[in-house]
């Protein structure tokens, strides 16, 4: 919870009110500032702001009046101290992964990555002298046989994109205590609203905002968080100089967004949980994988560090590639996108999209096959979904 004054504020408030910053004209709705950059009353205040001796607006590379009600708020609802706003959550996970590193160090992954996200670490750092180990993220103990006295950094998504693979986060955090390290955690899959990575001992935390905290299709953009500390001696530089920032229209968007989040959020997750349900029983889907259900394969740790369940399903089609295919291509409610938490349901081949780029055996290690699917469950009436993708399932053959 946030404090303003001698009252507490519940997610649901902080997501319409935290942060709020108005002008003098009272205006209802966050304002939108669509400058480049601020006038100084004097040389004498200008010098001043850039020594950091006088608070204020500098260059909206730097910040932004409505880009920092947008960070603001996020850090009320995720509890931390400290946030920066980016162009898009690709730009969040390489800043938070590359600003604290230099050469000669050591990144401990779990290896269940979005595509971007595991070339980051695979390709990108190694580019620069840091090393990478790709580890089963499940497993507790492959994490700690991966720690080497270099290593400065762990890196995990969860649930996982696109198996939904759960991992525990107060165990990695833990052990990142124990190495020296700093765990960032992925939390796009869970949301803010039903996991909270901060509370389980990580120290850094990154969002997609461009899914869920928009959650409508119309904007890119991310947000890391961290403590103050880390921020300032880590990122603020880094961000500074190398010009990741959000837009101040792409922060307002992102806002509106926020005041919606949990409604959305709520809607989605039940419906998901019914359509996953729907799955697991039909004699053509060969697998069903969802955080919300009892044969979820890290069931425990879901109720452990989840509050609920998720907006994603995987599931497999027995038939392979050809069937997933047909199915997609005979849905009508259920768009082919490779975009998640929209207000839209939308679905995608991991194979041949987000993950085309791994190898087979890659992705066999991560369980993707030619049949597997990954459902992003949107605001539509779930009876609708479950009658489209019956009617999808029957005309794949």
């Amino acid at each position: 919870m946030t404090t303003t004054g001698k009252r507490s504020w519940k997610p649901a408030t902080q997501l319409v009110h935290s942060g709020t910053l108005r002008s003098q004209f009272g205006e209802t709705s966050e304002a939108m500032y669509l400058t480049q950059g601020y006038v100084y009353g004097s040389a004498e205040e200008a010098e001043a702001r850039f020594k950091g001796e006088e608070p204020g607006f500098i260059y909206s590379r730097y910040s932004n009046p409505t880009v920092d009600m947008f960070e603001k708020r996020m850090c009320a609802l995720e509890g931390a101290e400290d946030a920066r706003a980016t162009a898009s959550g690709m730009a969040a996970v390489t800043a938070a992964i590359l600003c604290s590193l230099k050469a000669g160090d050591h990144i401990v992954a779990a290896r269940a990555l979005f595509g971007s996200c595991r070339w980051v670490v695979e390709t990108l750092a190694p580019k620069y002298g840091i090393e990478a180990t790709l580890v089963d993220g499940t497993q507790i103990g492959n994490w700690e046989k991966a720690i080497r006295p270099n290593t400065r950094l762990f890196f995990l998504e969860s649930p996982t994109n696109p198996t939904l693979e759960v991992i525990d986060i107060a165990a990695v955090a833990k052990l990142a205590d124990q190495a020296g390290a700093r765990l960032v955690v992925d939390n796009v899959f869970a949301t803010p609203l039903q996991q909270k990575p901060l509370e389980l001992g990580a120290h850094i935390v990154v969002y997609s905002a461009t899914k869920h905290i928009d959650g409508q299709g119309r904007c890119l953009g991310g947000v890391i968080l961290s403590d103050k500390k880390w921020i300032d001696e880590n990122l603020h530089d880094y961000f500074r100089h190398t010009g990741p920032s959000l837009s101040p229209f792409n922060a307002w968007t992102m806002l509106k967004g926020l005041e919606t989040l949990p409604v959305r959020v709520r809607q989605q997750t039940e419906s998901a949980a019914r359509v996953a349900d729907f799955l697991a029983d039909h004699p053509k889907v060969g697998r069903t994988i969802y955080p919300g259900r009892a044969d979820h394969p890290q069931a425990d740790i879901v109720k452990r560090q989840m509050s609920g369940g998720s907006t994603l399903i995987c599931f497999d089609l027995k038939a392979g590639k050809k069937a997933a295919f047909a199915f997609e291509n005979a849905l009508e409610v259920i768009r082919i996108s490779n975009n998640l938490g929209d207000a839209k349901s939308l679905i995608t081949h991991p194979a041949t999209t987000t993950h085309k780029n791994l190898t087979d055996e890659a992705r066999a290690e991560l369980g993707i096959d030619p049949g597997t699917l990954r459902l992003s469950v949107g605001l539509e009436d779930a009876d609708d979904l479950i009658e489209d993708i019956d009617a999808a399932l029957r005309a794949a053959g």
